[in-house]
């Protein structure tokens, strides 16, 4: 039953997105129908960092973070960095990001991308922030960025959406990183991804939606939002060998710790 259940924290989505301009309310009220106590908004490029910080600025569950994705900086303005650093001083953002490196796509060339990640990175110890990872075919460059990477005293950062190997989970756990596992863990040919999950460190294991995108198992196909990121939580709760409340707090605990909010988060 749902009341005898911790709150859930989808740390991250993308309720900026035009596929939510019909019915936001809707979805935000069917995510605390579901025990979605918070939901960080994770900005892509310049737009949608502003319009997550407006959206954390007016919705209680809500933070921000704010960054350029890799696919977006071929089209990022000259001076991007700066109006990241000067987003990021808003009230309710808790994080730098997503940036990282996708080679799955070439919007941006590679040195484009590496060059803006590692800025981003600089930008994430500056401030003191953590910092949302992005990563798709690029797992060698990603932990090699992050093994240079000296953040502050706070934890460092999370790789969202992981789709890596055992070899990259264990690499960035230990550099103090946190791993968010989607939808993408409940589809019948994740086989591989799940037994990775089974074994990230309870203390590392975060959980997200990544809306609207990948949407779990049985909604494959639909448009994903933060109530749906307790399906994936059940599947992570299976694997694992834990009941479904003992993952949702140990996990809204986590995000609680990474993004150093107050106490709403962990239920």
């Amino acid at each position: 039953m749902l009341e005898y259940l911790s709150m859930l924290v989808d740390t991250h989505a993308h309720l900026m997105d035009a596929a939510y301009a019909a019915d936001l309310p809707a979805v935000l009220d069917r995510a605390a129908a579901a025990q979605v106590s918070t939901i960080v908004c994770v900005g892509y490029d310049l737009a949608s960092s502003r319009s997550a910080v407006e959206l954390a600025a007016c919705q209680p569950g809500c933070y921000a973070a704010v960054g350029v994705h890799p696919n977006y900086l071929a089209e990022a303005p000259p001076g991007w960095l700066n109006e990241v650093r000067a987003l990021a001083q808003a009230p309710r953002v808790v994080a730098i990001g997503e940036t990282g490196l996708d080679y799955y796509r070439t919007y941006t060339p590679g040195d484009v991308q590496r060059e803006g990640f590692a800025a981003q990175l600089a930008l994430s110890a500056e401030l003191d922030l953590p910092v949302v990872i992005h990563c798709r075919d690029a797992e060698a460059d990603v932990v090699r960025a992050l093994e240079q990477h000296s953040p502050g005293a706070h934890p460092p950062g999370v790789w969202h959406c992981f789709s890596g190997s055992l070899a990259s989970m264990q690499a960035a756990t230990a550099r103090g990183y946190y791993i968010s596992f989607a939808g993408s863990v409940t589809f019948k040919n994740a086989g591989a991804l799940r037994a990775v999950a089974a074994q990230v460190p309870a203390q590392h294991l975060l959980v997200e939606t990544d809306s609207p995108y990948l949407s779990p198992v049985p909604h494959r196909g639909e448009r994903n939002e933060p109530a749906w990121v307790r399906l994936t939580a059940a599947v992570l709760a299976e694997l694992r060998g834990v009941p479904l409340g003992e993952l949702a707090r140990q996990t809204s605990a986590n995000a609680g710790r990474l993004f150093r909010w107050e106490s709403e988060a962990s239920g």
